[in-house]
């Protein structure tokens, strides 16, 4: 049980504390409702971009590691279509160190031309490295084309495409800043060996007088329901032919997101899993093979991928990902399956709430999902997830028409 304080400062800013004495470290962390999806399609990749301006000087400081360094801390950032997070770990007795550092960059970052071309150059470095020259590195730039047609999760977080980050001018980054960072759109967790108190001070002095903001008021458009098969093959420079197939799924604050993370885990959750089982260990086509899913907020996809064998056949290898897919629609599954991945989902959510780091990520996360305290409630979920949902969720996602499948070719 989690348990955590909460109070919200006059502009806005939602505050959660989670005491822990059992520690000497005190986390900050600050989560940022704003992603990929809320970028404008002709200047995608800007959520990305922030995570790196964020650490090139704000207003009254001109960097941000030293100072933390300093105090015996460290950092870090993530983006994704949905959220931007960052956070920090130090020693207790040095917290309001943090609360200097994170406030000084959500009241204003140091805009300039400097910074700006310095993290352009890094993203656009990354773009290239990680989507463009790296093997299998654009088959998402590909899937989420193909599998989304007017949501924004049809790019990702990295942005559409190089241009985007290459012509980003410091207006447009100002105009994303003041639209996005602000109090009303944040939520500060601060965890470890700290009081309640002690952080109601802090906060109100260090976050309390930066301007509220205005509230942003999302309008994504949402993706209509898929009504035929997609295919589309690629021929790239790769060690090995692959497979990746995609099915439109429940987004993450839906009842049956459970049920479909668990049926996820069945199929493709390891090596024990139906999939690496049947056709990696006794059929021996595939190098490896994964089900997984994002936990994408809104609409998400289960996604089957993977590699072939050296001179397996792609109709081959395809068609016994289908035939154990006709499997876990026709037949249920039995109950002592389920328990093996409840009993591995529960083992995973427990090792996860041990690090300090790692509960205020949560907290955040489930706060702006609606509520921290969701954050005790969530293994629950899982235990009640039925045999019965799971052969109606088998039938309901693997239909033909909601399918995306990109055959990807080594030369």
């Amino acid at each position: 049980m989690i348990t955590f304080e909460r109070f919200t400062l006059s502009n806005g800013l939602k505050v959660l504390v989670h005491e822990d004495t059992s520690t000497p470290m005190a986390v900050v962390n600050v989560l940022y409702d704003v992603g990929a999806r809320d970028e404008d399609p002709a200047q995608t990749g800007f959520a990305h971009l922030f995570e790196h301006l964020m650490f090139g000087g704000s207003i009254n400081i001109p960097d941000y590691d030293d100072p933390l360094q300093v105090a015996g801390g460290e950092n870090n950032a993530y983006t994704t279509n949905d959220i931007t997070n960052y956070y920090c770990q130090l020693p207790a007795e040095n917290l309001e160190t943090a609360f200097w550092l994170e406030s000084d960059r959500m009241l204003s970052l140091a805009f300039n031309k400097k910074s700006l071309d310095v993290q352009r150059k890094v993203v656009c470095e990354e773009f290239k490295e990680h989507y463009i020259n790296k093997p299998y590195g654009d088959v998402w730039h590909i899937m989420r084309e193909l599998a989304y047609k007017v949501h924004p999760y049809r790019w990702m977080t990295i942005g559409k495409e190089l241009s985007h980050v290459e012509n980003a001018q410091l207006d447009d980054v100002k105009r994303f800043f003041f639209k996005h960072y602000t109090p009303l759109n944040a939520i500060l967790v601060v965890a470890g060996n700290v009081k309640t108190d002690q952080v109601k001070a802090l906060a109100e002095k260090w976050f309390g007088d930066i301007p509220s903001g205005e509230k942003y008021v999302r309008n994504i458009p949402q993706e209509p329901a898929q009504t035929e098969e997609r295919r589309m093959s690629v021929t790239r420079n790769v060690p090995m032919d692959a497979i990746y197939k995609t099915w439109h799924m429940c987004g993450r604050m839906d009842d049956d997101y459970y049920a479909t993370d668990l049926l996820s885990d069945i199929l493709g959750g390891g090596a024990s899993s139906r999939l690496y089982e049947s056709l990696v260990k006794h059929q021996q086509l595939f190098v490896q093979i994964n089900c997984y899913h994002f936990g994408s907020f809104d609409g998400g996809l289960l996604t089957i991928e993977g590699q072939l064998v050296k001179g397996v056949d792609m109709q081959v290898a395809e068609k016994s990902i289908l035939d154990e897919i006709e499997k876990i629609k026709n037949e249920m599954i039995a109950e002592r399956e389920l328990q093996k991945v409840q009993n591995k989902t529960e083992s995973v959510m427990a090792f996860e709430d041990m690090s300090v780091m790692n509960r205020a990520g949560s907290l955040a996360f489930y706060e702006l999902l609606g509520d921290g305290e969701m954050m005790n409630e969530e293994f629950k979920k899982y235990q009640d997830v039925t045999t019965a949902d799971l052969h109606r969720l088998a039938n309901q996602i693997f239909r033909p028409e909601n399918c995306n499948t990109l055959l990807y070719m080594a030369e």
